[in-house]
């Protein structure tokens, strides 16, 4: 009964790794520019000197669902929303170069300006940084424009450009900060032909209906794996209660 008790065993442990991805997604149903996570099966050989009779059961996060969320209108000025499939370059908290398609844009105490999670936003010479203004405004090509503190309005002056870069070619992972990397440590090309649209946020992929139904789908598949274990359980004891010799 041990390959019928493993088994559900490993399978309970992939129930609850799904239960966790899926309850992560619903967390950030609302998070911009939230990318769902993707939890997959696969079996597991236990490979020895004879055959390869047992296979235990790993389900975990193999990936994100790049597909785009909803593009809302926002009309706030610091808003953008990355067209395509390119990314806003921040930095993550390690000081490597990563990227997100979060774009509810904050200005820090420090003037700094970062992600609404607090990640310094790239420009063509590092973080980007505005000084004191009166107004500030992003153009559909990443390019950040303030009219200076006491400045005239009918002449803006142009701070910085938002680095966006292309994934087209290249193979990025999602990290558990939720910031996007290249997989190998490498870094992606910058897209000069990529454009916002700008006072506009997108939104998470996630739809709370589908993550609730995969939810409860996880949740029948632990109960299922808990009753097999039962049976198992049932099957040995009355198995032993057949091999007692009557006294």
């Amino acid at each position: 009964m041990d390959r019928l008790i493993y088994t559900s065993l490993t399978a309970m442990r992939g129930s609850m790794s799904r239960q966790t991805a899926i309850a992560n997604n619903l967390a950030n149903a609302q998070t911009p520019g939230f990318r769902a996570d993707m939890a997959e099966a696969q079996a597991l050989w236990l490979n020895g000197s004879g055959h390869d009779a047992r296979a235990m059961s790993s389900e975990e996060v193999h990936g994100a669902d790049m597909r785009a969320g909803t593009v809302t209108s926002t009309g706030r000025d610091l808003d953008v929303a990355v067209q395509g499939d390119a990314m806003l370059v921040v930095q993550a908290p390690n000081g490597e170069e990563a990227y997100t398609r979060r774009g509810d844009l904050q200005i820090s105490a420090g003037g700094l300006l970062t992600t609404g999670d607090g990640h310094p936003v790239q420009g063509g010479q590092g973080p980007v940084t505005i000084p004191a203004a009166d107004s500030i405004r992003i153009d559909t090509d990443g390019r950040v424009w303030i009219v200076p503190a006491g400045g005239d309005p009918e002449n803006p002056q142009e701070v910085d450009r938002l680095r966006l870069a292309t994934t087209a070619g290249s193979d990025v992972v999602k990290g558990l900060d939720g910031l996007f990397r290249v997989k190998g440590d490498g870094i992606l090309p910058d897209d000069p032909e990529a454009r916002l649209t700008t006072r506009s946020i997108e939104g998470s992929n996630v739809s709370a209906t589908t993550a609730l139904v995969e939810m409860i789908e996880a949740s029948r598949s632990w109960d299922t794996q808990l009753k097999m274990i039962d049976d198992a359980r049932e099957m040995d004891s009355a198995s032993a209660s057949l091999m007692q010799l009557p006294r």
